[in-house]
This record gives structure tokens, sequence and C-alpha cells, in this order.
């Protein structure tokens, strides 16, 4: 994994007008005109060994990254606690995996999943979602031969990740990572 180089050029972004940060579709609308944007996708240096990113200045206080994606890569299941977040494919394909459930935001180990939750979609380039608070997702670049590359934004500024593992229908807090782990 790279170090965060200099933000490349994108285009701005509007402040929220809520004045409590920007939404989730104001964070989907920024990603994909990052993504759409040719010079600042050109601008990650892409590595055969891990993932790179670019960290960005994202729309109203957000958090933003630009990310490339080896082929076989992928970021295991996590969630971003309590912000909300967008991400949109600037080339290649993603597939995302998601929980379609709330989970208890603490005080738990493990857990057993009801059936029915699971969630799997293909984002090819140009495509992209938003989420709200505590979405339970895995992101693969299910790809043999091609990078992918990838804009998140993320509001507030991350405070934690939770990673799980997952075997069947157990899932298992694994690790909790805070910003000072990633940056």
């Amino acid at each position: 994994m790279s170090a965060p180089l200099s933000p490349p050029v994108h285009p701005s972004a509007p402040a929220s007008g809520s004045g409590s940060g920007p939404t989730a579709a104001e964070l989907l609308d920024f990603v994909r005109r990052v993504a759409a944007d040719a010079r600042a996708v050109a601008s990650l240096p892409l590595d055969s060994e891990g993932r790179t990113w670019i960290q960005l200045e994202g729309p109203g206080g957000s958090e933003a990254w630009l990310i490339g994606w080896p082929p076989g890569t992928g970021t295991g299941w996590h969630d971003h606690a309590d912000s909300i977040g967008a991400f949109t494919t600037a080339a290649g394909t993603l597939k995302e995996l998601s929980l379609a459930a709330r989970l208890p935001t603490d005080g738990w180990k493990t857990l057993e999943l009801t059936g029915g939750i699971d969630r799997s979609r293909q984002l090819a380039t140009g495509q992209g979602r938003a989420f709200g608070r505590h979405h339970v997702h895995e992101v693969l670049n299910e790809s043999a031969t091609e990078h992918a590359v990838s804009v998140h934004a993320y509001y507030p500024p991350l405070p934690r990740i939770r990673r799980y593992s997952r075997s069947g229908a157990v899932l298992r807090l694994e690790q909790v990572e805070r910003p000072e782990d990633w940056r």
C-alpha cells in the first residue's frame, strides 16, 4: 500500500445546504464527478502487489479517497462506524457483498446472521452507490487480469473501521482500526 500523495485536480464539490455536512446523495454526486475525471483517475499510481490510494478533499469536510485495486484484491468484511458514505467505480468492475440488516453497533464479538440478508452487486465503470451509517460490506476486484479504480467519500471523516471475519452465517468482530492505522 502506498502513502497518500498530493491530491489530484478534481471537480469542486458544492457545500451542503444543511450546515451539518454533506448528505449521502451529495457524496455520491462527488464520487461520480471525480470518477469521471480522467486526469484525477490517471494520477493514481497502480501497484500489482497491493491496493494504492490518494486522499482527496471531499465536499463539506468529508473524507475522500481514490483507490487502486490490483486483480484479486478486496477489503474483507468491514463497516465505517458512524459515517455515511458513497463510492463509484472509476475503472474496471468491483463487486460489493453487503448485509441488508442493521447490526448492533457495540457490545458484541460474534453474531449469527439470519437468512435472506446477503446482497451482491457488480459495479462496472461509472456505477456507484451511497450507504448509511453502520453499513457492513466487502468490496472485491474479482478480475484475474485487470486493475480497478474507485472513488470513496465518507462523512463525518472515518472515526474507525470495524473489521469482521465471516464463516457461513457467523460474523465475528476481529479488529477495530482508527485513522492512524491507515494514514
